[in-house]
């Protein structure tokens, strides 16, 4: 099934009929830089004649995976985050994340089927330079490295991992029209998005939400997902289409029979903490398990406002430094593999 291309859809400044797209995709797989390389082989899946495309998850939460992607859906989600954003035809977007992975891949789709003019460059951590944009989606890291410059940008989505609340409160100085996304592979992208410094996100269109019996995010959406999607995010339902996110239902605490969330406590103390941290716990004889707060830097000595808003039971009963923290090929941290570099 040839994908139509948007006759106002361009790349790099270049308008393309499907035989030119599929030249060009095919010379920068062969001549490109890495990450041309990366759009060149994600635009001939996307060009050929098969009805899906194969996607490798981040490993954030579990060994990477490659796993199918409906084509019809990726366009499906790539119009709904049109409707929401108000995406027209011409309008300018730019791409500074790997084509590997889904969020990269959809920014391709969107400007495939929207007829969006996109630029494409090397995913640096700072990929902002002096150009306006309608469109933007970055990770956290690129975020905080461009706060400078977010004036440039009218929409900016907000993927990967969620944002700190000091983050939060930067981008919020700025005029920058920023979402925090609510997604995962499986979802294609975001299937729920927040402005920053909002509680809530909201679902986008045709997408329904429960909670399963342990409270965690059930999906329905069946222009992305023929089957329901179970997640392990705990979550509080608001109303039909707003939900709060707890946690991780994997990274929960049981400290003396209180379950604890180390996202919650997170919150409550990201205002006062300028480095990379989480938090996680420890066995304990006992508690069974003990709050602990991994900082990346040199050590210092943390002052007890950072802690004040937090109950006894979140407070954490140890603190460890670590040089540099286990991150996966998208930047997420990865815990698991950061605390065992420690304990």
């Amino acid at each position: 099934m040839n994908q139509i291309i948007h006759p106002d859809f361009k790349l790099n400044g270049k308008s393309f009929t499907y035989i030119e797209l599929l030249s060009e995709a095919l010379f920068l797989k062969e001549n490109g830089q890495l990450f041309e390389k990366e759009i060149g082989k994600f635009l001939l899946d996307w060009l050929n004649n098969e009805s899906f495309v194969m996607v490798k998850t981040s490993g954030s939460t579990g060994i990477p995976k490659q796993i199918v992607l409906q084509k019809s859906s990726m366009i499906a989600s790539a119009n709904a985050t049109g409707l929401f954003f108000n995406l027209q035809p011409k309008n300018t977007a730019l791409l500074c994340l790997s084509a590997n992975y889904i969020a990269g891949k959809m920014m391709l789709v969107r400007a495939i089927t929207l007829g969006l003019h996109l630029d494409t460059i090397d995913p640096t951590s700072a990929p902002l330079t002096t150009k306006k944009y309608n469109f933007i989606a970055m990770v956290p890291l690129q975020v905080q490295k461009s706060l400078s410059k977010l004036h440039l940008v009218d929409y900016l989505l907000i993927g990967g991992t969620q944002v700190s609340y000091s983050l939060s409160e930067s981008i919020q100085k700025t005029n920058c029209n920023a979402f925090e996304s609510y997604g995962m592979t499986e979802t294609i992208s975001h299937i729920a998005l927040k402005k920053i410094g909002e509680l809530c996100f909201t679902v986008l269109p045709n997408v329904a939400i429960s909670v399963d019996d342990r409270s965690c995010l059930e999906i329905e959406a069946l222009e992305l997902s023929k089957e329901k999607i179970i997640t392990n995010d705990i979550v509080e339902i608001v109303n039909a289409t707003q939900f709060v996110l707890k946690g991780r239902i994997d990274h929960i605490i049981n400290s003396g029979g209180i379950k604890l969330f180390p996202e919650e406590i997170e919150e409550l103390i990201g205002k006062h903490i300028s480095v990379p941290f989480f938090i996680a716990s420890k066995p304990d004889e006992i508690l069974g398990e003990k709050v602990i707060l991994v900082l990346e830097a040199i050590p210092f000595s943390i002052e007890n406002k950072v802690f004040s808003e937090l109950s006894k039971y979140q407070i954490p009963k140890e603190i460890l430094f670590i040089d540099s923290f286990e991150r996966t090929e998208t930047q997420k941290i990865n815990r698991k593999k950061s605390l065992d570099k420690l304990l």
